[in-house]
């Protein structure tokens, strides 16, 4: 019986990286936007309100966060029939938002990310270049 397991997490330098390349995807897309990264327990690694996004996209963007370590798939896969639900039961921590993806590294699933203050499909394409930084999937 094995009493211990190994699994990639992310680093201090990777959470950077991420932070970077969604800021510059932000920019680049022309909207300010708030950036929150767990790993794969929820602790949060990094954030980073945009000058610019709305401020309390940090609440939304952490529960996308949440979301996507807690289930390991994008927020969006939070049923429908369920969301409000869910989303009351645990006090707005899970939520069927669009913008939370995780964040995995050779099958391994290391954490979350949540981007928030823009459309869904904004949201989506910040998160997205988070973890092309860093060699991720989702």
């Amino acid at each position: 019986m094995a009493f211990f397991t190994t699994r990639s997490q992310l680093t201090h330098a990777g959470t950077m990286a991420m932070l970077t390349a969604a800021i510059a995807k932000a920019e680049e897309i022309g909207q300010p936007q708030c950036i929150v990264i767990v790993d794969a327990s929820g602790g949060l690694l990094g954030e980073i309100q945009m000058l610019g996004a709305k401020f309390l996209s940090r609440k939304s963007a952490l529960s996308k966060a949440l979301t996507a370590a807690s289930i390991g798939a994008p927020s969006t896969k939070i049923p429908e029939a369920v969301r409000t639900n869910i989303g009351l039961a645990t006090g707005g921590t899970v939520t069927g938002l669009s913008g939370g993806l995780p964040i995995m590294i050779d099958g391994d699933l290391v954490g979350g990310i949540g981007v928030g203050s823009g459309s869904g499909d904004q949201d989506i394409a910040v998160a997205e270049a988070a973890l092309a930084a860093i060699g991720a999937t989702r």
